[in-house]
C-alpha cells in the first residue's frame, strides 16, 4: 500500500506562492518517482486574510493544521500590515501552540555559490545550528510601566526551562549522531554575562553530553561564535543555542552560505507537527514578476521529506539542487538567476 503524507499547504504573503507552487513542483515529482502519495490541503493565513477579516488566525487553525503530518509555508509579512502582527500572531503561535520546539538551520555552501568569505568553499562551510523555538526572550513574559512617560520601564524576560533546554540539547545531540559529519556539538551561549539562564544552559549540555561519548563537545560566546564563523566556520558541525542566539547567528549564517535565496528552515515537533520554510520573507517588491529564488523553499521541501522518513527521496531532491545551483544557475539572487522562478522548479524537478 503507497504512503500518504498529509501536508499544510500556507503559501502566505508576497512571493510565498510563487516559491511554493515549485516547491510543490519538486514534491509531486518525488512523490511520483519514490512511490508515496502527498494529500495537500491549503490554508489561506496571512495578511491579505488578516486585512479582509481582521483575523490573525481563526480559532480552529490549530486543530486543523494539528490533523496534518507536516506544515509547508511560504512566507508571512505584508507591507500593509504593521511589523509584529502577523509574526506574532501567526509564526509565533503557531510555534508554541504545536509545541515546535527546534528550529534547525542547515548552514551549507552549495558548489559555484558566492560567499562573502575570502578562500572558503562548500568544504569549508557545512555546518547545523539547532535553536531552541518556543522559549527565550520570545515567550513574551515581561511588560511596560508608564508607557510615553518619562519614567517608562520595559522589562523582557528571558524564560528557560529544564525541560526546554534539555529537549532541544539532546536533539542536537542526535542530529550530530545522524548527520554523522563532525560528530562535534558546540553550544553558544554567554555564560560570563548571563549567569542564571546559561548556567542551566551549560549545566544541562554537560549532563547530556555524558550520554554520548561519541560526540565531542565544545563551547564559545556567541559574539565569538559570530567571529569564528566568518573566520574558521569549518570548526562547527551542529551549534545548539537559545532562541535568541539562535535568530541572530542564523541570519550570519544565511549570508555566508550564499544569501537568503538559499536559506531553508524547519520548526520541528519531533513528536507532532512540524513546518518548514524558506528564511528570506516575502519579499513583497518581487511579487508576481517570476524572479524571485524559490531554492530557498525547495530546501525547505526537502528538509520536510526527511522529517516525513521519505529519507530516499530526499537525498534525492537535496542532490538535485546542487546539481542545479553548480550547472545552471547564475545566481542566487533575485532576477540574476538566468531563469524565471517556474524554470528553476522545472530544472529540479527534471534534475529529480
Amino acid at each position: 500500500m503507497a504512503r500518504t503524507h498529509k501536508i499544510a499547504v500556507m503559501p502566505g504573503d508576497g512571493t510565498g506562492p510563487e516559491v511554493v507552487a515549485e516547491g510543490v513542483k519538486v514534491l509531486d515529482k518525488a512523490a511520483a518517482k519514490f512511490g508515496f502519495t502527498l494529500d495537500y490541503s491549503h490554508f489561506d493565513y496571512g495578511g491579505d486574510r488578516y486585512l479582509r477579516t481582521g483575523e490573525v488566525l481563526p480559532e480552529n487553525a490549530v486543530e486543523e493544521l494539528s490533523r496534518n503530518d507536516a506544515i509547508f509555508l511560504g512566507a508571512i509579512g505584508h507591507p500593509d500590515v504593521k511589523p509584529g502582527i502577523l509574526e506574532k500572531g501567526i509564526l509565533l503561535a503557531l510555534r508554541f501552540a504545536l509545541d515546535q520546539y527546534v528550529n534547525l538551520r542547515p548552514i551549507i555552501l552549495y558548489p559555484n555559490v558566492d560567499t562573502p568569505l575570502k578562500d572558503k568553499g562548500p568544504d569549508d562551510i557545512d555546518f547545523v545550528v539547532v535553536r531552541e523555538n518556543t522559549e527565550g526572550l520570545y515567550a513574551g513574559a515581561g511588560g511596560v510601566l508608564k508607557k510615553g512617560t518619562p519614567d517608562e520601564v520595559a522589562i523582557q524576560e528571558s524564560i528557560n526551562t529544564r525541560k526546554g533546554v534539555e529537549r532541544c540539547i539532546r536533539f542536537a545531540f542526535e542530529y550530530a549522531r545522524k548527520r554523522n559529519k563532525g560528530k562535534k556539538v558546540t553550544l553558544c551561549g554567554k555564560t560570563n554575562v548571563l549567569t542564571f539562564a546559561f548556567d542551566l544552559w551549560a549545566r544541562a549540555f554537560y549532563e547530556v553530553a555524558e550520554e554520548y561519548p561519541d560526540i565531542q563537545t565544545d563551547y564559545a560566546h556567541v559574539d565569538a561564535t559570530c567571529m569564528w564563523m566568518v573566520k574558521n566556520p569549518d570548526w562547527f558541525d551542529v551549534i545548539v543555542t537559545d532562541n535568541m542566539f539562535g535568530d541572530i547567528i542564523t541570519d550570519l549564517g544565511a549570508m555566508i552560505q550564499g544569501g537568503m535565496g538559499i536559506a531553508a528552515g524547519g520548526n520541528l515537533n519531533p513528536e507532532g507537527v512540524s513546518m518548514f520554510e524558506p528564511i528570506g520573507g516575502s519579499a513583497p517588491k518581487y511579487t508576481g514578476q517570476n524572479v524571485i529564488n524559490p531554492m530557498a523553499a525547495i530546501g525547505a521541501a526537502q528538509m520536510m521529506l526527511d522529517y516525513l522518513g521519505e529519507t530516499e527521496a530526499a537525498a534525492s531532491v537535496e542532490q538535485a539542487i546542487r546539481t542545479v545551483v553548480a550547472e545552471k544557475m547564475k545566481s542566487m539572487s533575485a532576477g540574476r538567476m538566468g531563469y524565471g522562478t517556474d524554470e528553476i522548479g522545472d530544472l529540479v524537478a527534471a534534475a529529480l
